[in-house]
């Protein structure tokens, strides 16, 4: 059992939906990460998603690409991302921590080397979106080995084909982009999700959580609605981009787990 797997139990028995929160590492310094970071249980935060800062992020759009490069020129590597997870495990030893990003840093650094160094400081997850499948025994065979989940994601276009393969090796839990394309475009629509959820969940007993899309705390009761839970990331880190307070970034974060809490 990791984190994920107890965040998920426990919120299975207090029958509500999970709220999980993206930021980029780094944005707009390491300082203010952290204080985000520490902040965002208290907001309602259920499992928090910190980017990998990459000067390549093919699967981002404008807002993230700004946050990572933001990051990039203020000096975040995969180690102060790191340094951010393990300063916060000195005050939460809960709140599970999904790494999110590329898989260049990681392999830069050495998949051995980088598993040692992430459970020693308290990650419990990875998304590595340019990872598919067909290269499992790269990276997710060994997290798993190393007691890391590793979360695969489906999108719209992942037919009745491609999902059993995406599903075979993915664990915590797995997360469907709801719309296709770019982080930041689009909104997520409730009604075309549900089957695709529904979908999913016949061939897993994993929860599935919802990303992309969402911005408001409608939307976010919405989507948690129709799934085990929502994921909101561009829409907050616009507001750590334009300058927000710390205090009033989590104030906004709070408005939205209130709505996946209310689905």
């Amino acid at each position: 059992m990791t984190r994920i797997d107890d965040a998920f139990a426990r919120l299975r028995a207090e029958n509500r939906k999970a709220f999980v929160a993206y930021i980029m590492a780094g944005d707009p310094d390491a300082a203010t990460t952290t204080e985000v970071v520490k902040g965002l249980p208290g907001a309602g935060v259920d499992i928090i998603e910190l980017g990998l800062p990459f000067t390549d992020p093919m699967a981002d759009g404008p807002t993230i690409q700004l946050a990572g490069q933001r990051a990039l020129e203020c000096g975040m590597t995969l180690q102060g991302t790191l340094d951010i997870v393990r300063d916060l495990r000195d005050e939460d030893n809960v709140t599970p921590v999904v790494l999110m990003g590329y898989y260049n840093p990681i392999y830069s650094r050495g998949v051995d080397r980088f598993l040692k160094e992430a459970t020693e400081a308290g990650v419990d997850g990875l998304i590595i979106v340019d990872l598919p499948p067909e290269e499992d025994e790269e990276l997710c065979i060994p997290a798993q080995r190393a007691g890391v989940n590793f979360i695969r994601l489906a999108t719209p276009t992942t037919d009745a084909e491609r999902l059993p393969k995406v599903l075979q090796n993915t664990s915590g839990f797995v997360y469907y982009v709801s719309i296709t394309g770019i982080t930041g475009s689009g909104a997520a629509d409730a009604e075309k999700v549900a089957p695709e959820v529904a979908r999913i969940k016949a061939s897993t007993d994993l929860p599935v959580i919802v990303g992309f899309g969402i911005r408001t705390p409608e939307a976010s009761r919405d989507i948690a609605a129709v799934a085990d839970g929502c994921v909101v990331g561009s829409a907050i880190v616009d507001r750590i981009g334009r300058g927000d307070a710390v205090e009033d970034v989590l104030a906004y974060v709070r408005s939205l787990s209130d709505g996946a809490h209310s689905a």
